[in-house]
């Protein structure tokens, strides 16, 4: 039974985590950052308040829907179009999530609402928990992440590092690299020295293989990510997901991946393949599309395929 959803999109199928449910439980762009590399563009509600932003009932309906009908995937993930843990209920979903299923779930948080003890319990009860660090002081970190007025660099470090010491999970941390501006020997190396601190089980690093929200971010070079990544203590992997040649790249928005669904049904996988996307940001558009209601989705051979509303009407 195929149906479409508020705030779930997928499953995606995702290098790190197989075929991933996504759970959106903010409104686009709802975030304590305004990040310069962000590919999905600058944030528009910079917040750090936390509060019920979709209702809990009917997010946990469309979970139990999903369960019960198309309920098959790797992982549940915790992400989307914002900063998930401003989200006041989002422990409550995950431990509706945790006890109606054995699927692992995962939270994509960049760590700043950690400092809080709540934020810190709740989020304890996923599997899996990836934050992010790529700053090393206060001047660094509004450059990069740019955070919501009256946040501090140290909040970050204090909720990460004790994050650390009560987390029984996985705690992955991401490290996002901008050439000419944190991506230096010695930038680097006073970020790691804070993984160090934090105690992550893996370290990543990413940059902006995509349009960031700034002209002025710049993709760190694959060779240079290499060396770099051997400032890290053990070494970090690297998650960019480089294409062989930038040349003759079509420019990526939701009209263009829209248009191209009016023309026949794709996966998210052959969505990514056309545009060089990542998947994360493939299912990040899927499911604005789907919020609009100008797409729909369908099952084929084990499959999710999605199309226009304006083709299915045809």
């Amino acid at each position: 039974m195929t149906r479409s959803y508020k705030h779930l999109f997928g499953p995606v199928p995702s290098r790190r985590f197989g075929r991933s449910l996504g759970i959106d439980l903010t409104p686009f762009k709802t975030c304590s950052y305004d990040c310069v590399f962000c590919q999905l563009g600058r944030t528009t509600n910079h917040t750090c308040k936390r509060e019920n932003y979709v209702a809990v009932d009917e997010t946990i309906a469309e979970i139990r829907h999903w369960l019960e009908n198309d309920g098959k995937a790797d992982q549940i993930t915790l992400a989307g179009s914002g900063e998930p843990t401003l989200h006041a209920g989002f422990g409550e979903i995950l431990s509706f999530v945790k006890a109606h299923t054995k699927t692992p779930v995962a939270i994509l948080t960049n760590g700043s609402m950690l400092y809080l003890p709540e934020v810190r319990k709740a989020a304890a009860r996923a599997d899996i928990v990836k934050i992010s660090l790529s700053a090393w002081d206060q001047q660094s970190f509004e450059r990069v992440n740019r955070p919501a007025a009256g946040y501090r660099f140290e909040q970050l470090i204090e909720g990460e590092t004790k994050f650390r010491e009560e987390f029984k999970g996985r705690l992955w941390l991401e490290v996002f690299m901008l050439e000419g501006i944190n991506a230096s020997r010695s930038d680097v190396e006073k970020i790691s020295a804070f993984t160090r601190q934090i105690r992550p089980d893996r370290v990543q690093l990413n940059t902006c293989v995509r349009p960031p929200a700034e002209d002025f971010a710049h993709a760190v070079p694959q060779a240079a990510m290499s060396d770099l990544a051997g400032l890290f203590n053990p070494a970090a992997e690297i998650i960019a997901e480089y294409r062989a040649s930038d040349t003759g790249e079509i420019k990526v928005s939701k009209e263009a991946i829209l248009e191209m669904l009016q023309r026949r049904p794709c996966t998210a996988g052959q969505i990514a393949e056309v545009f060089g996307m990542h998947l994360n940001e493939v299912a990040k558009y899927i499911g604005m599309l789907m919020r609009s209601e100008l797409i729909t989705a369908t099952h084929r051979n084990g499959d999710v395929y999605y199309f226009s509303q304006k083709s299915a009407t045809k």
